[in-house]
């Protein structure tokens, strides 16, 4: 299922075991090298430790109740995980990042992502574009194929898409037109 990135907020958290909500979600934990969500860092009155952070791999079940988990067991703090740890402590939050192409050139800030629920990788991203360049368009999609960079200042994509070009093929037992005119090689005359 494909679903934005911003209707995952504020998202609870219910427990299997006791039938009720833990927690809500806060904000994404991204990891910036694959674009993969790997948790979601919560918040409730429930909690003991803070920062708690939901792992997407301790996760049951995405419904329309939320996320199923459970029971609280499956929350962690940062330092439980190392992987984790890191990718924490990066503090990577693509909304309001600057997205520019190859060249240099801005094409926006990022408002929203699209997910893929089935792995929890952003698919897609939302680009607000400049003022004057919004006039004609007001967003931009940007696929993860065409991303080049990713660094502390911007994401960059590529500058163009490149349209294959069809491939021509002659089909076998193909007619010849016969009305078509062709140019056909000049006749040699032989002048024996």
């Amino acid at each position: 299922m494909i679903l934005l990135g911003s209707t995952l907020l504020h998202a609870p958290v219910m427990s299997l075991q006791t039938g009720g909500e833990l927690a809500r979600t806060k904000s994404a934990v991204i990891d910036p090298a694959n674009l993969g969500v790997i948790a979601y860092e919560l918040v409730g009155p429930r909690l003991t430790e803070h920062p708690a952070l939901l792992r997407m791999a301790d996760v049951r079940e995405l419904s329309d109740l939320g996320f199923i988990v459970d029971s609280e067991d499956e929350f962690v703090t940062e330092h439980d995980v190392i992987k984790l740890d890191e990718i924490y402590h990066m503090g990577f939050e693509p909304i309001t990042m600057l997205v520019t192409d190859e060249k240099g050139k801005k094409l926006g800030h990022i408002i929203d992502y699209t997910l893929d629920t089935s792995g929890f990788f952003i698919q897609q991203l939302t680009v607000r574009r400049p003022f004057l360049r919004s006039l004609n368009d007001t967003e931009l999609l940007i696929h993860r194929s065409q991303i080049i960079e990713i660094n502390d200042k911007a994401i960059v994509v590529h500058s163009e898409a490149k349209v294959p070009e069809p491939e021509r093929h002659e089909v076998v037992g193909s007619y010849i037109n016969p009305f078509r005119k062709t140019e056909s090689a000049p006749e040699s005359v032989d002048r024996s």
